[in-house]
């Protein structure tokens, strides 16, 4: 059985974890299991496997979830979107991941269906994430809980006031952490955690980052993200960078970097969007001297 969040945040400090999302083919669930296999000597705290709302991307994550929680002694943290599902669909949905050993869900409204722009939420849905919380807590209390942070600010909430109002209703509701959105400038994550602060938000909160591995990915990241912030000394850094292979290195020292600085201010976890590849996040260990999660405690 998967340990509690909250016992596996305790127990490692900083928390050092992974992100992965379901594979689509046979040859990509291979190579998927080939990057798991070479990050697991760097003992990671947990791992978490994304979520999309609806039909097969549904069945790929808890088959995914459910395969690393059977094959591996990684603690799991597996997404959940409430975004066009009711209660009676979120309620089976967490009783099978029950019935299979998983106990900790990243609880997240979503995005709406693709093509769309109004989020559809049925009569007895969840409109937004601190909803999915609560029932949560009131349906399934042993079940540990993350909810999304966001350092730069949510794109849906221009509101900077109302958006910690929202962000503490999640955590007065029930949950155990907040992991956020990349970042690529600490002084945005460093002044998040001071208003999380403000406002009475004593949880964890685990710093998100996300390598960036070339010029298109950085383009990618910025939609992904809905306008991902850029410094200027990283966007100089990437314009000298004269191939990919120079924009890859630029961006895995721009990475290690902000991870040496938050481990020496102390963040309570690093949470590595790996986009499934193992390469950056292997690299980062390298130039930190480190060979697993251990070495950076």
């Amino acid at each position: 059985m998967d340990m509690h969040i909250s016992d596996v945040l305790r127990a490692h400090n900083p928390a050092i974890s992974f992100e992965f999302f379901p594979p689509k083919t046979a040859k990509s669930s291979e190579d998927l299991f080939t990057t798991i296999s070479a990050l697991m000597p760097l003992k990671p705290a947990y791992v978490s496997v994304t979520y999309g709302a609806g039909g097969s991307t549904r069945e790929r994550t808890h088959d995914l979830v459910v395969k690393l929680r059977r094959e591996t002694d990684l603690t799991i943290v597996s997404h959940l979107t409430c975004v066009g599902s009711g209660r009676e669909e979120i309620q089976q949905i967490l009783a099978t991941y029950l019935e299979n050993g998983i106990h900790n869900i990243m609880a997240l409204r979503g995005d709406p269906p693709q093509g769309q722009t109004i989020m559809d939420v049925p009569k007895d849905g969840f409109p937004y994430a601190s909803d999915l919380v609560q029932f949560i807590t009131q349906r399934f209390p042993m079940m540990g809980m993350g909810v999304a942070g966001f350092p730069e600010g949510h794109p849906a909430t221009p509101n900077r006031l109302a958006e910690m109002d929202n962000l503490k209703r999640k955590i007065d509701a029930g949950a155990d952490y907040i992991c956020t959105q990349l970042f690529f400038d600490n002084r945005d994550f460093y002044d998040f955690c001071e208003r999380c602060e403000v406002v009475g938000i004593k949880v964890p909160i685990i710093a998100g980052i996300m390598p960036i591995t070339s010029r298109k990915g950085m383009a990618r990241m910025s939609e992904l993200a809905l306008g991902a912030r850029f410094p200027a000394k990283l966007l100089r850094a990437m314009e000298r960078a004269d191939n990919d292979e120079a924009a890859e290195r630029v961006g895995i020292h721009w990475a290690t970097e902000q991870v040496r600085d938050l481990i020496d201010n102390k963040v309570k976890g690093i949470h590595f969007y790996t986009l499934n590849k193992s390469k950056a996040t292997l690299k980062i260990y390298e130039s930190l001297g480190v060979q697993s999660s251990e070495g950076l405690q």
